[in-house]
């Protein structure tokens, strides 16, 4: 009797302590997440306040860099497809295009 008590406390033993261990790295997934979250929301504040080259456009968002360069990347993190660094002034690769 007792014998089979063990085998049975035994089988049970594997999936109660692989539940804990689902359960505490779930809950530490769900920290880092958060974490990361905030230090994004955080990092994204700071690039638009600091950000002079930063400009608004309408239906599109914050792009960076000169706008009426063909190059431009239209994206708030990268300045130009060619030159991403920057700067704009007296790029090479600029190219205007036409606003209709």
């Amino acid at each position: 009797m007792i014998e089979t008590i063990f085998v049975v406390i035994l089988g049970l033993l594997p999936p109660l302590l692989s539940l804990c261990l689902m359960r505490r790295a779930e809950a530490r997934a769900q920290s880092r997440l958060r974490m990361a979250m905030a230090a994004v929301e955080r990092r994204g504040m700071q690039s638009l306040q600091r950000s002079g080259e930063q400009q608004y456009v309408e239906g599109i968002g914050f792009l960076t860099g000169d706008i009426t360069c063909r190059f431009n990347a239209r994206s708030p993190h990268l300045r130009c497809a060619v030159n991403p660094v920057g700067p704009c002034q007296d790029c090479r690769y600029y190219e205007s295009i036409e606003f209709v």
